[in-house]
């Protein structure tokens, strides 16, 4: 009988796969109600029971009861009505219990694959509770196959991705290899929980700390920002809440225990542990250590910094490729441009004399703008009256001619700039407006 057969069914999947019985059963009542309609009409009032003590199904058809029956399917006469309940009254609405061999086969199947499509809904909605509550953590896998770059992982009662953009280059994995991952995101699509993992995110450098210092799964030690290139080089930005806790010595740990875990972890991935500090050009000097800083020039309104650093510190600063000052940059969210102490000499001499060439420009003004910030014809051509009456010895009338005068010499700056371009062009082509004419031989004339 095929009611025992889904309460097999019912047993196994809330057993084997978690799922709450009482979503089993409402779907089983569900099913059976879907397999008596098509029986027997979308008009019959059908209820359906389960009783799960007994482990039996009870279906119920209510019928009027009426005088005069004039449709057997959804009425009852008053004589056969008091048969069932002596104190039912015409206009009562009567249950019969229905005999479920009633039903046949086809309605049987029916309902058997309505309850089973519906568990398998139940199932991947436990599934989707269980991980979207993990997102943002690591959890462990094991691979189980590779599919088109793509490493599916097995994470217990479902399956994981860890796309290609999502994977460290230099890292290989084989079926049957454990592998952490960061869940990067939980989605609750048709075909079941989609759960997307990373190796790569800045978060997964951050987490596996969390999981190897102690101080900061407490709260008194906090990672407040993480740059990564993956696979080459991290920096972190760590801040104490006690200051009797050095964040530094705490994530390094004993022997550089700690951070040694990670960077295994991380297949030898270089981590820079910096101090973290509210001034932005302190945390901008803090991010580009162990290079010695000079001075820094701030532009807030860019969100900008020139950091100048003695000659011999340049590579430092700079790092293989420019790798340190891009992972600084990201990590602090200030735009950094690094200059040696010579360069930057050299630009403040250019641009102190582009100053002085301007007409009515003498060395005491001149000094006072480069005292205010106003290193060059550029930066003075880009000021407003305002700015420059702030100045002592410039009033609006003088500060009006000086940026006229600056945005003049600007725009024949860009003048001769353009002229030397078409010259060079001009040069490359053998200074012929067509140079494919002059390879043409002459017709000789006789």
């Amino acid at each position: 009988m095929f009611i025992s057969e889904v309460k097999r069914v019912i047993d196994q999947v809330s057993r084997d796969r978690g799922i709450d019985r009482e979503i089993l059963i409402k779907a089983l009542e569900e099913a059976l109600m879907s397999a008596a309609r098509k029986k027997f009409g979308s008009k019959v009032d059908i209820e359906v029971h389960y009783d799960e003590e007994r482990g039996e199904i009870e279906i119920f058809q209510f019928k009027d009861v009426t005088e005069h029956v004039t449709e057997p399917d959804f009425q009852i006469s008053l004589e056969e009505g008091r048969k069932l309940d002596p104190e039912c009254e015409v206009g009562d609405s009567l249950g019969t219990k229905m005999d479920t061999r009633t039903f046949g086969r086809i309605a049987a199947q029916s309902a058997k694959q309505v309850i089973i499509q519906k568990m398998k809904d139940a199932e991947r909605d436990v599934v989707y509770e269980n991980f979207i509550g993990k997102k943002g953590q690591i959890i462990n896998g094991i691979v189980e196959r590779i599919d088109r770059g793509d490493i599916i992982v097995n994470v217990g009662r479902t399956e994981a991705i860890l796309p290609v953009q999502q994977q460290v280059p230099r890292e290989t994995y084989r079926r049957g290899d454990r592998i952490r991952g960061y869940v990067l995101d939980v989605l609750h699509e048709t075909r079941g929980p989609q759960i997307i993992l990373s190796r790569t995110h800045p978060q997964f450098l951050v987490a596996l700390f969390k999981t190897e210092v102690p101080e900061i799964s407490e709260g008194i030690v906090n990672i407040v920002t993480a740059a990564r290139e993956p696979g080459v080089r991290a920096k972190i930005a760590v801040a104490s809440n006690d200051s009797d806790v050095d964040p530094v010595g705490a994530c390094v740990g004993m022997k550089g225990s700690r951070v040694q875990s990670v960077v295994q972890e991380l297949k030898g991935e270089r981590i820079d542990i910096i101090p973290w500090h509210s001034d932005p050009a302190r945390f901008v000097c803090n991010a580009l250590a162990p290079a010695e800083i000079s001075r820094v020039v701030i532009d807030e309104g860019a969100r900008s910094m020139e950091v100048i650093v003695p000659d011999e510190h340049l590579s430092v600063a700079i790092g293989k490729r420019g790798q340190n000052v891009r992972l600084a940059s990201k990590l602090t969210g200030w735009n950094i441009d690094v200059k040696s102490e010579t360069n930057y000499s050299r630009a403040m001499r250019v641009g102190y004399e582009s100053l002085l060439q301007l007409s009515g420009m003498g060395a005491s003004t001149a000094d006072a703008l480069y005292e205010h910030g106003f290193y060059s014809v550029e930066e003075l051509a880009n000021a407003t009256v305002d700015d420059l009456i702030q100045i002592k010895g410039i009033d609006a009338t003088k500060a009006e001619t000086l940026i006229r005068s600056a945005r003049v010499a600007v725009e024949k700056q860009k003048g001769d700039e353009d002229i030397e371009e078409q010259e060079d062009t001009s040069a490359v082509s053998g200074g012929h407006d067509n140079p494919e004419e002059v390879l043409e031989p002459k017709e000789n004339s006789e």
